[in-house]
């Protein structure tokens, strides 16, 4: 029997997510950030959006927009919310 190749063609997706565990050291590990840069640059050549996890300052939500990131969520925007608190705090 054949096996099935893996590959990001097989799915429906629009966006990758990048993992905090990139993201958290990206400013001071120059391997994290080359593989933040790499994966944004691997998304838009995909035609896909990115969105990173785990943003907790002003500078990763910056280094991230000026590499071509522009969805992101972590502390920096907010806690957790319920659906009600969201739906008060951002849609009212």
């Amino acid at each position: 029997m054949p096996r099935e190749k893996f590959g990001l063609k097989r799915f429906a997706a629009d966006k990758i997510k990048i993992d905090i565990s990139f993201v958290r050291d990206m400013l001071t590990s120059d391997n994290d950030r080359v593989i933040v840069a790499t994966i944004i640059a691997m998304a838009n050549t995909l035609g896909l959006e990115t969105i990173a996890e785990g943003i907790e300052s002003q500078a990763q939500a910056s280094a991230l927009l000026s590499m071509g990131c522009t969805q992101a969520q972590g502390y920096y925007f907010d806690r957790p919310l319920t659906a009600e608190q969201f739906s008060q705090r951002w849609l009212i």
